[in-house]
């Protein structure tokens, strides 16, 4: 084990892990495997009984932004698999719902909508089983990536605009908006209208992003609503 302080509370590094059977397996397929293997958030994910090493990522933000608070009402978009509702449910919230056009296995402590966050009578819905506005909306939705950066980064930046558009409806005042963004530059353009309508906007690479990926999340807290 490294000296290195770990990544994580509960996560540790471990002594690098060979493939076996490597012949029988492509050039991508050895590297993914290599990388799962090796991982200490996978390893952690697992043994704290996680859905994915995501789940840190949502662990470190809220460790530096205290976004999850006892109590509050969560709104989990793109849930699947499930790690960040498991994750608000763990550290005090006190109604989660994911919302997901994928199937998600129910998470205990959490209700599950299987549908597109962008229907229209969604944000009603969702007001109507928690009891009134969100406290927090996460989004850790990604599109399918094409392998071109440019274009995969302007593709989850619409992604996450659709994400703030729809935390607008449901959030409550003094409420907290995270999603997923790409390094690439015009994330930086998603601030000015995000500036208008929370207090504090910031970005933040949490240690569980692995080093080589371009993905930042967006951070917002003190949501102001326009007044009429």
């Amino acid at each position: 084990m490294s000296g290195k302080k770990p990544p994580s509370k509960g996560v540790t590094r471990s002594l690098s892990v060979k493939l076996k059977n490597a012949h029988k397996r492509s050039p991508a397929q050895k590297a993914w495997l290599m990388r799962q293997l090796n991982d200490p958030y996978v390893a952690a994910a697992q043994a704290q009984g996680y859905r994915s090493r995501a789940a840190f990522k949502l662990i470190e933000l809220d460790d530096k932004f205290h976004l999850i608070t006892k109590g509050c009402k969560v709104v989990d978009l793109g849930a699947a698999p499930g790690g960040w509702s498991q994750v608000a449910v763990a550290r005090g919230a006190g109604r989660v719902v994911g919302v997901d056009l994928l199937p998600v296995d129910p998470v205990a402590g959490a209700e599950i909508i299987l549908g597109d966050f962008n229907d229209p009578e969604l944000p009603g819905r969702l007001a109507e089983m928690m009891g009134g506005k969100a406290d927090l909306v996460l989004s850790d939705m990604a599109p399918n990536t094409t392998g071109h950066a440019a274009t995969d980064h302007l593709r989850i930046i619409a992604l996450a605009e659709l994400a703030l558009e729809f935390a607008l409806q449901i959030l409550a005042p003094g409420g907290a908006f995270v999603a997923k963004v790409f390094q690439g530059g015009t994330e930086q353009a998603m601030q000015a209208p995000m500036k208008r309508c929370f207090a504090t906007v910031r970005h933040a690479k949490p240690p569980a992003s692995r080093k080589d990926s371009s993905e930042l999340y967006v951070v917002a807290t003190g949501y102001r609503p326009a007044q009429p």
